[in-house]
């Protein structure tokens, strides 16, 4: 079998150039490579689509350097004419008539969609365990969970199935899993991408964005699916730079903070071990790294709790399976058809989280709890943003800890926020945060470093990302590993 995808984007647009292969053959390489072995990490295929435009490409000019690359799509993102599920049993049979923003971009660089990948059901979730489809596996050994709420996107990339895929990041979705599979993973700047076409969870955190092998490879899918649009009020019209403008230059001078929250005892020691490592590495090649208080972090989670579950109830009211989504065989009466369609359509955690931000948002307690937690998340924000007053960038672990076993959280619903403590603040403050392998715990299994960035400076996150990436030169390809 052929193994172009393991290569990365400017090495595959060579072999496209100098028509060495053409676009059906990396198509074909993705679908056969899923038939052996799909970790699960699709809902839904676009086989027959996915060749057809292949073969189209054959007779079209390569113009950009994503030009008939396989990509695939993490299944809250509509797809016109393909199946977006949210991994849910509700939307399990919903078919959008419009592509999102992304997707439009997607299309306009003749990139090729492969399927719609895995996911938590809505995004609610930081192991992938909350779909109701058959649950995706990390192909760093199939025991563990491969991370949440983009579980499919980042198993597909790590497996090899595709270069590139996209997720979307509410409290770390993107770079959570990434971390837990050895991937580069960016959440960026909120409103540098459309949320247009997003099936929404939390509407002020979500964000659109992209998950490879390799940093370049994040810089270029990065500028392909940026920009402002006019279907979605809430994006920017900051100017869309070339993200890899810094990539390769040198990194003497730049300074540095490494909160201490983020390298405190809840941390794994073999995770901390890994980013002090960088850290004198960094330090050793003329950066200025210091370890500094940020306030208010330790809120991050019940913050994300009353904000995120807050939105989502509000959200996610529209699925009554009267417009569109599960509508359940028997009903009495109106109130019925609501109660049984969305008992029966929505998983366990979704119930959850709904009841929960229904009743924060519920008489008095709009007042007691929601607006007192905007008021805290304003003061993380500002805090957070107070540090690009003297260093140029954040860094710190990703995860508390690396990837774990299936089932191990699933007996207490609080357990799964805790993920996310060093990814949420991001978010909550609206910044760019990208992970980066940075090497193996004991039982090698990949260590993801946590890059945060001022807004709109995702070009500088590169800039260090790629010089960490090129100085550890580590072999981040899981094939060789357990992959039962």
């Amino acid at each position: 079998m052929t193994d172009y995808l393991s290569k990365s984007v400017l090495e595959i647009n060579s072999l496209l150039k100098e028509k060495k292969i053409k676009p059906i053959d990396l198509v074909n390489e993705a679908f056969m490579k899923i038939e052996q072995n799909s970790y699960n990490a699709f809902i839904t295929l676009n086989k027959e689509e996915a060749i057809k435009e292949a073969i189209e490409l054959e007779n079209i000019e390569i113009d950009n350097p994503l030009f008939g690359l396989p990509i695939a799509i993490k299944d809250n993102i509509c797809t016109k004419d393909l199946k977006t599920t949210c991994a849910s049993h509700m939307l399990e049979n919903f078919v959008p008539i419009y592509d999102a923003t992304v997707i439009k971009k997607i299309k306009e660089c003749h990139m090729i969609i492969i399927g719609k990948t895995n996911m938590d059901e809505f995004a609610m979730g930081s192991t992938g365990e909350t779909s109701y489809f058959p649950l995706a596996k990390n192909p760093w050994n199939s025991k563990k969970v491969p991370g949440g709420s983009s579980s499919g996107s980042a198993a597909c990339v790590s497996a090899r199935l595709c270069s590139l895929a996209l997720g979307s990041d509410t409290g770390g979705s993107i770079r959570q899993p990434s971390s837990f599979c050895g991937l580069v993973g960016l959440k960026p700047t909120y409103g540098r991408v459309s949320r247009y076409g997003l099936i929404a969870f939390a509407s002020s955190l979500d964000q659109i964005g992209p998950i490879t092998n390799n940093v370049m490879d994040n810089a270029l899918l990065l500028k392909a699916i940026s920009g402002s649009d006019v279907n979605d009020l809430t994006s920017s019209d900051s100017e869309v730079t070339h993200f890899t403008r810094l990539i390769g230059e040198d990194v003497k001078g730049m300074k540095i903070a490494v909160p201490n929250y983020y390298m405190s005892d809840v941390i794994d020691l073999e995770v901390r071990d890994k980013v002090r490592e960088v850290m004198k590495l960094l330090q050793e090649k003329g950066c200025i790294v210091e370890m500094i208080d940020i306030p208010y972090l330790e809120y991050a989670i019940p913050l994300y709790q009353t904000i995120a579950l807050g939105e989502a109830s509000s959200n996610l009211a529209r699925f009554d399976g009267i417009k569109f989504g599960h509508i359940t065989d028997s009903y009495d009466s109106i109130d019925q058809l609501y109660k049984k369609s969305r008992s029966e359509g929505f998983g366990d955690e979704v119930k959850r989280r709904i009841m929960i931000g229904s009743y924060v948002l519920s008489g008095d307690n709009a007042n007691i709890y929601f607006k007192k937690a905007l008021k805290v998340r304003h003061a993380i924000k500002d805090a957070m943003v107070s540090v690009f007053d003297k260093y140029d960038l954040i860094i710190g672990p990703t995860n508390t800890n690396v990837a774990y076993d299936f089932n191990v959280k699933s007996d207490d619903a609080l357990k799964s926020f805790y993920d996310d403590l060093l990814t949420i603040p991001v978010n909550m403050a609206g910044l760019p945060g990208l992970s980066l392998p940075i090497g193996f715990n004991k039982s090698h299994l990949p260590i993801g470093m946590h890059i945060i960035g001022n807004y709109f400076k995702e070009d500088v996150i590169y800039k260090l990302a790629s010089f960490v990436e090129k100085e550890l030169d580590l072999n981040m390809d899981p094939r060789g590993g357990d992959l039962c």
